[in-house]
Parts: C-alpha cells; structure tokens; sequence
C-alpha cells in the first residue's frame, strides 16, 4: 500500500494498523557460536568444559571434563549455550567449552 512507513524495526499500514518486520525471518542474520579451540558449534552437539566453573549465587561448582550433551545455541546475551546438566540447567559462555 502507499501509507505504509518504518517505525522502529517494523513497517506499519496507516490504513489498517498493521505491523510487520522490516527483515523477515529467512533473511535474518546467522551467528556463529566458536569454542575454546575455535570450532563451530551447532545445536545439538556435544562438549566438554575446559574449566572448573562456579555457579554464581550457589556452592555448586561445574568441574572441569564434564560432558554436556545436547547443547541449544541462543543469541542475544553473553552466554551463547543452552544446556541441561546433572546439577541442573545452565546457560555458559563458549569460551569454556570444547566440542567433542
């Protein structure tokens, strides 16, 4: 339509009120997640923590050669691996972790 315009990171119709993205889902960008050793990581895979880690706010600690089965990459943050482990779910850094 003519009476469309940008707002934000949406189009908007005038006429009919509504929104829609300005980048569609297929053109969106693609992040690569990079492990201690500098390999791709996909969802999916397995690794290995290079690094004994404290669980901030508990006693916990996650010890070094502890394989994760299964990992869920998420963008946005600073913690780029989702994971379920035997102490419970965490979020970690891949800086810490080494495909297997």
């Amino acid at each position: 339509m003519e009476n469309t315009y940008p707002d934000g990171e949406n189009y908007v119709c005038a006429d009919c009120g509504f929104e829609w993205p300005m980048v569609q889902p297929e053109q969106e960008e693609k992040f690569e997640v990079r492990d201690a050793n500098g390999n791709l990581l996909s969802d999916g895979d397995s690794v290995v923590l290079v690094k004994d880690l404290k669980v901030k706010g508990s006693s916990t600690t996650l010890k070094m050669g502890s394989k994760v089965k299964s990992i869920r990459l998420v963008s946005g943050g600073d913690h780029e691996v989702d994971c379920r482990m035997d102490a419970g779910n965490f979020m970690l850094k891949a800086c810490f972790l080494k495909k297997v």
